[in-house]
């Protein structure tokens, strides 16, 4: 088989970056500018990544509507991630918040503005003055179209830059030699069905969420979790995969996305009776109490008989209150959303809403620097020329919970530090290292199997198994029965996976071996998630499991969450399908720890 690889064509850059989403080229502007020869992989054409759909704003304490600090964003970031997420990495998110955002703005992006031209900031769920004391307008926003405006920003920036991008390409394969360092991707020109090398001094992972593996979810199709089956089959570890979380207002049999910002704005959730049920779950911050915590409390009262509709299945959220010109120029593409997908017409008449999966707090772990890295003897070690940023990467801003905002956030800080990182490594003046003589061997062996199938399942009837069984046993609320049987459920999936049959052997943009691909990235992500759940004995953030729920003034169980045992990252190891553990860091750059505390609202 390496005399098939010497055949595969190459090509040589100075950095390989997989996907064009607000990462990916956040991240290649810094490298274009600096001169360097950049390669950006992406399965859609850029300004269709998922960063599109990001609806309400991204966050900076600017201080435009009232009084702000970034160690209150900080703190809020904290308790958000229920004391999962590391501080220090948390600290340099929210103080470079400001100057990215206003980064994004010298570059061209319309944000929406005040009367007296600075940015328009709304509140959002969890964002707080003064730790915790009141709702604070911290998102910045460009109407509810915010991912949409950032995302054509930066692909203009980088055509300006000339940046080369590869569209229609799918990555397949880190390309790892003897002392573990990354020399590259294989990958796939979907175009074409040719495979290539794509040898590169640094390679950097923004290939997005994978919120795919579930079967009611936000994301769009393309989100299948491919860097992490990458990383997973490179046998890099990924981190605290168990904290899915799921947004409170997708629209009810549709799941598509209708933004925070609907809440920020004044929106506000009923149950069946009619009753603005989160004042008495969160009496402080009511509807704008962070996603895990309102996702929740919506399933309580379905689940409690208080849900709307014949079935009772649903919540609504009405908004009509804040009258047509404000819908209407805050959240045109909400509006639009619900004439198309739930037939309301929300300036009149609420909307049917459930929480619905929308984002991965885990992924691949990597530094403040978005360096990848290996957990090695009770210390991090670098994978040399891998990097990763955005929804695929775990730097752990996040922790069990991600605050609304702080994802475009991410995307904006640690793409640029991963160019300003990779710039000041002086790849220039390195050469490439040699590749492996087998480099592309495992590639061509998955791409010969599903070739040479002469019978087996279809991809997508194993990926509907596994959707429906990822939504059953990794739900809002877990218990560990269900998640021990999904544990053993994904485990037969898995064996399916092994067995697919390709019905077209075509090459000319051969959309069933592309999905076929996915799926086996799909299923990695899934069984890293449901058995990093199972094995999590407590509720922390959107690890909501029922058998461990206990009162807020347990003495050392709160709420369900055990910081004694159970404040630490999870790494799951794809090829052994076992899991370690390592530290949360609960020490910031230069400000004092934040101490863990029991979560209210």
């Amino acid at each position: 088989m390496t005399t098939m690889m010497q055949n595969l064509p190459r090509r040589k850059f100075d950095v390989v970056i997989v996907g064009a989403g607000g990462s990916g080229m956040r991240a290649s502007l810094q490298l274009a500018r600096a001169g360097l020869k950049v390669a950006v992989l992406s399965k859609v054409f850029p300004t269709r990544s998922h960063t599109v759909a990001a609806q309400g704003g991204v966050s900076a304490s600017l201080g435009n509507m009232s009084e702000d600090h970034w160690e209150w964003h900080f703190y809020d970031t904290i308790k958000g991630s229920d004391w999962l997420g590391d501080q220090d990495a948390i600290e340099f998110m929210c103080r470079q918040a400001p100057k990215v955002v206003y980064e994004m703005e010298h570059f061209g992006m319309p944000f929406d503005r005040n009367p007296d031209g600075t940015i328009y900031q709304r509140p959002f769920g969890g964002h707080t003055a003064n730790h915790g004391e009141k709702p604070v307008q911290r998102a910045c926003a460009a109407a509810d179209r915010t991912g949409h405006a950032m995302l054509h920003t930066l692909y203009q920036q980088n055509l300006t830059a000339h940046t080369q991008f590869l569209v229609e390409w799918m990555a397949l394969d880190l390309i790892r030699d003897a002392d573990g360092d990354v020399l590259g991707v294989i990958a796939l020109e979907m175009e074409t069905g040719d495979i290539y090398i794509l040898e590169a001094k640094a390679t950097l992972l923004a290939t997005g969420g994978a919120g795919r593996i579930y079967h009611s979810s936000t994301n769009a199709f393309i989100n299948t979790g491919d860097g992490l089956g990458m990383a997973a089959r490179a046998g890099i570890p990924l981190q605290d995969m168990e904290f899915w979380q799921f947004h409170p207002t997708g629209v009810h049999n549709a799941g598509v996305l209708l933004t925070e910002g609907c809440r920020g704005e004044g929106a506000i959730l009923l149950n069946g009776e009619g009753e603005r049920f989160m004042e008495r779950y969160a009496p402080t911050l009511k509807d704008l109490a962070p996603r895990d915590f309102v996702s929740r409390s919506m399933d309580q009262e379905i689940k409690e008989g208080r849900g709307c509709g014949p079935n009772k299945d649903h919540i609504l959220m009405k908004m009509d209150h804040l009258g047509a010109d404000t819908i209407l120029k805050r959240l045109p593409s909400v509006h639009e959303i619900g004439l198309h997908f739930a037939n309301v017409d929300l300036t009149r008449e609420p909307v049917p809403v459930v929480p619905t999966i929308h984002y991965m707090m885990g992924g691949i772990p990597t530094t403040m620097n978005a360096q990848v890295v290996e957990h090695v003897d009770g210390a991090n070690r670098v994978v040399n020329g891998l990097y990763a940023v955005g929804e695929c990467a775990c730097v752990s801003v996040h922790g069990a919970n991600r605050l609304g905002t702080n994802s475009l956030l991410d995307l904006l800080v640690f793409g640029k530090a991963a160019g300003d990182h990779i710039v000041g490594s002086n790849l220039k003046n390195q050469s490439h290292k040699s590749l492996p003589a087998d480099a592309a061997d495992k590639t061509l062996a998955r791409i010969d199997k599903l070739n040479a199938s002469t019978s087996g399942e279809y991809s997508q009837e194993i990926a509907a198994d596994m959707r429906k069984s990822m939504q059953q046993h990794a739900g809002v609320f877990r218990t560990q029965a269900l998640m021990d049987e999904g544990v053993e459920k994904i485990a037969a999936i898995r064996e399916r996976v092994a067995h697919m049959h390709l019905r077209d052997k075509s090459q000319v943009f051969n959309t069933d071996r592309v999905e076929a691909l996915e799926v086996q990235n799909l299923i990695e992500v899934a069984q890293a998630t449901i058995v990093s759940a199972a094995a999590r004995k407590e509720c922390r953030g959107a690890h909501m499991v029922n058998d461990y729920e206990y009162p807020a003034d347990h003495p050392t169980m709160g709420l369900g969450r055990n910081d004694q045992e159970w404040m630490k990252h999870t790494l799951w190891h794809s090829a052994s399908n076992s899991l370690s553990y390592k530290p949360v860091v609960t020490k910031p750059l230069t400000v004092d720890t934040v101490p863990p505390q029991v979560r209210t609202f």
